[in-house]
């Protein structure tokens, strides 16, 4: 025995054998008194409760939901709320950082101006005070009997109204992601090296494809109208209240529109120390080759600066995922929220907690992997200098 101590390899082998055994044992002893609390107090443990229904009902859902539905369908509804919020925001967000960051780095003094002022401004005042900013402007537009028209659509303090497809939903969701592909799918076809052709001969190949997926998202649409209705819903004053159309209501809109401009000042910040990370040497060397300014900043400076944005991007994005959690303030049927109203309703706290906890890892995780994946192919192999 005190031979085997003697060894280096074996004391560290028990040292790691103590820590991890004490670890378990102190969660196993907070495990068994939070169940003798629980029990205490009257409160199953459990997760059976997932299979009662809630009996209350969600002011906002992308689903079909009602007071009847399950709690596990509740979660649901809130990842999927979730998760439609956080992209819209981000997407957004996106638009105006670089639309800012942009302007930070042009040779127009104004515009370098306003993109130090906007930046100044917006990363200073706490997301929670421009949420209550945002929902209390939109909350004082005027009533639907005085509602803001243009284009067909409606805005009211009761949200936004704007004219949807009768179409069906499996039809309306394929279309959508006819349209995505329409996008995606020519950005893959000039990037992929499966392709014999060089990337400069494949034009005609990305519009054929695009054409293709729009030409299949107008047949779906087509197939999967809905009979004797007009192709478009429009929103119109019925009453007291507008009918028709979709309604985005005034939570999401406060929310995704802070979130864009909350998150659209770091992003500024990203995006120009992306562009002031291209070397000076390498825009002059495309210059020199006779390249035009556009295609020396799609072709040269925007690549470069991307591979410098995108570890500190993904970091920005998954902060702003976390961010969506602000929706309780105002009311936003978010998985926070349907979380803190599960947690009320039935009483099951670290249930409820623990799949929350659960789930955010699950979403932020998941945009981690991505971004870490698009970072690694197109990261420049070996050494590069800079001039």
């Amino acid at each position: 025995m005190v031979s085997l101590l003697r060894n280096q390899r074996a004391r560290n082998t028990l040292l790691q054998v103590l820590y991890v055994g004490s670890l378990a044992a102190m969660i196993l002893a907070c495990v068994m008194i939070a169940r003798q609390n629980l029990a205490q107090q009257g409160i199953t443990s459990g997760f059976d409760f997932l299979f009662k229904s809630t009996g209350w009902d969600v002011n906002f859902s992308l689903l079909p939901a009602t007071a009847n539905d399950p709690y596990w369908w509740f979660f649901l509804i809130g990842v999927i709320n979730t998760l439609f919020l956080g992209c819209t925001g981000l997407f957004l967000a996106t638009i105006v950082g670089t639309i800012v960051g942009l302007a930070r780095t042009s040779s127009n003094e104004l515009a370098r101006l306003l993109g130090r002022t906007y930046v100044d401004i917006f990363r200073n005042i706490p997301l929670i005070l421009q949420v209550f900013f945002w929902y209390a402007v939109i909350t004082h537009l005027p009533t639907p009997r005085a509602a803001h028209e243009a284009f067909g659509m409606l805005l009211t303090s009761r949200g936004l109204y704007v004219p949807v497809p009768n179409v069906g939903g499996v039809a309306f969701a394929a279309a959508i992601l006819a349209v995505i592909a329409a996008i995606a799918l020519p950005v893959w076809l000039g990037r992929t090296s499966r392709l014999s052709q060089p990337p400069g001969e494949r034009r005609g190949i990305q519009l054929t494809t695009a054409a293709t997926a729009l030409a299949s998202a107008a047949i779906l649409l087509a197939l999967g109208r809905l009979p004797d209705l007009p192709l478009l819903d429009f929103p119109a004053l019925q009453g007291l209240n507008l009918k028709g159309g979709l309604r985005i209501p005034p939570e999401f809109s406060a929310l995704a529109i802070a979130i864009a401009i909350y998150g659209g000042s770091y992003i500024a910040e990203i995006v120009r120390g992306g562009f002031k990370a291209v070397g000076k040497g390498q825009m002059e060397a495309a210059l020199s080759l006779g390249l035009s300014p556009w295609r020396v900043f799609t072709l040269v400076k925007l690549p470069l600066a991307l591979r410098a944005m995108l570890p500190i991007l993904a970091n920005q994005y998954v902060w702003l995922m976390k961010a969506t959690t602000m929706g309780i303030a105002v009311g936003f049927t978010d998985f926070f929220m349907i979380v803190a109203l599960t947690i009320n309703h039935s009483g099951q706290t670290l249930e409820a907690i623990g799949i929350l906890m659960a789930g955010f890892l699950a979403i932020n995780l998941s945009l981690a992997a991505v971004f870490n994946r698009i970072n690694k192919t197109i990261a420049l192999k070996g050494n590069q200098l800079r001039g």
